[in-house]
Formats: C-alpha cells, sequence, structure tokens
C-alpha cells in the first residue's frame, strides 16, 4: 500500500478505498498486491521510466481515463511536460495516431490542470 500511495498519491488511494465494496474488494485486493506492492514496488526499473512504460501501454490500449491517472504519476515520478509528450509521440509510431491523439489530448488537459493548481513533482 506504501508504493501505491506514494505513486498514486495518497489523496486518490484514500478516495480509492473509501469506494470499497463487497463486490469490488477482491479485485482492489488482487490490484493492490500485484500492481503495487509486486511490480512497481520491483527494483529493476526507477519509477519515471515505469511511468514512461505505463503511459505507453495505456495509449496503445486506448485506455484514456488510465492516461489521465498516469499522467499525473509521471508529473510526480519527475517526467516533464516534454518527456510525456515524446512518450505519446513515440506512442504515435507503433501504436497508432489516432490512439495517440486521445491520450495527448487526455494528458494536455491534466497538465493544464496541474500547471494551473502548481502541483509539486514528487521523485523517488
Amino acid at each position: 500500500m506504501a508504493v501505491r500511495r506514494q505513486v498514486l498519491g495518497a489523496e486518490y488511494t484514500e478516495a480509492s478505498l473509501a469506494r470499497r465494496t463487497d463486490f469490488n474488494t477482491p479485485f482492489f485486493d488482487y490490484v493492490t498486491r500485484s500492481v503495487w506492492g509486486e511490480v512497481w514496488a520491483r527494483d529493476g526499473l526507477d519509477r519515471r521510466t515505469r511511468s514512461c512504460i505505463t503511459l505507453a501501454i495505456l495509449t496503445a490500449l486506448g485506455c484514456e481515463d488510465e492516461v489521465a491517472l498516469h499522467t499525473e504519476v509521471a508529473v510526480r515520478n519527475g517526467l516533464t511536460p516534454t518527456e510525456i509528450s515524446e512518450v505519446l509521440l513515440h506512442s504515435a509510431a507503433y501504436a497508432g495516431v489516432p490512439r495517440a491523439r486521445g491520450a495527448m489530448l487526455v494528458a494536455e488537459e491534466v497538465l493544464d490542470r496541474l500547471e494551473q493548481t502548481e502541483q509539486p513533482a514528487i521523485v523517488e
């Protein structure tokens, strides 16, 4: 849970925990254990690199809601807007322009909002 809080932020994590029900708790427990407890907690890649990979995969899959979340994560992990833009441009070459365009629009909206609220990046 510590890595999840560090990567997603305490506010997001607490809000997610508050949405637990009998129906979705097994799913949330699985994601917390496997994604945050095992994959994101590994030493093999730093969090900046994991953010780049995650944004690229989410772009390829067309998961724009997750692109929004992980754009914030990428900023928290120290990526600049220019680096995020480069990840999305690179994704266009391999995952297709329509998916990358959708991700670019979502990421731009998130970055504009973060700029207006001046959210500080948290780097590991």
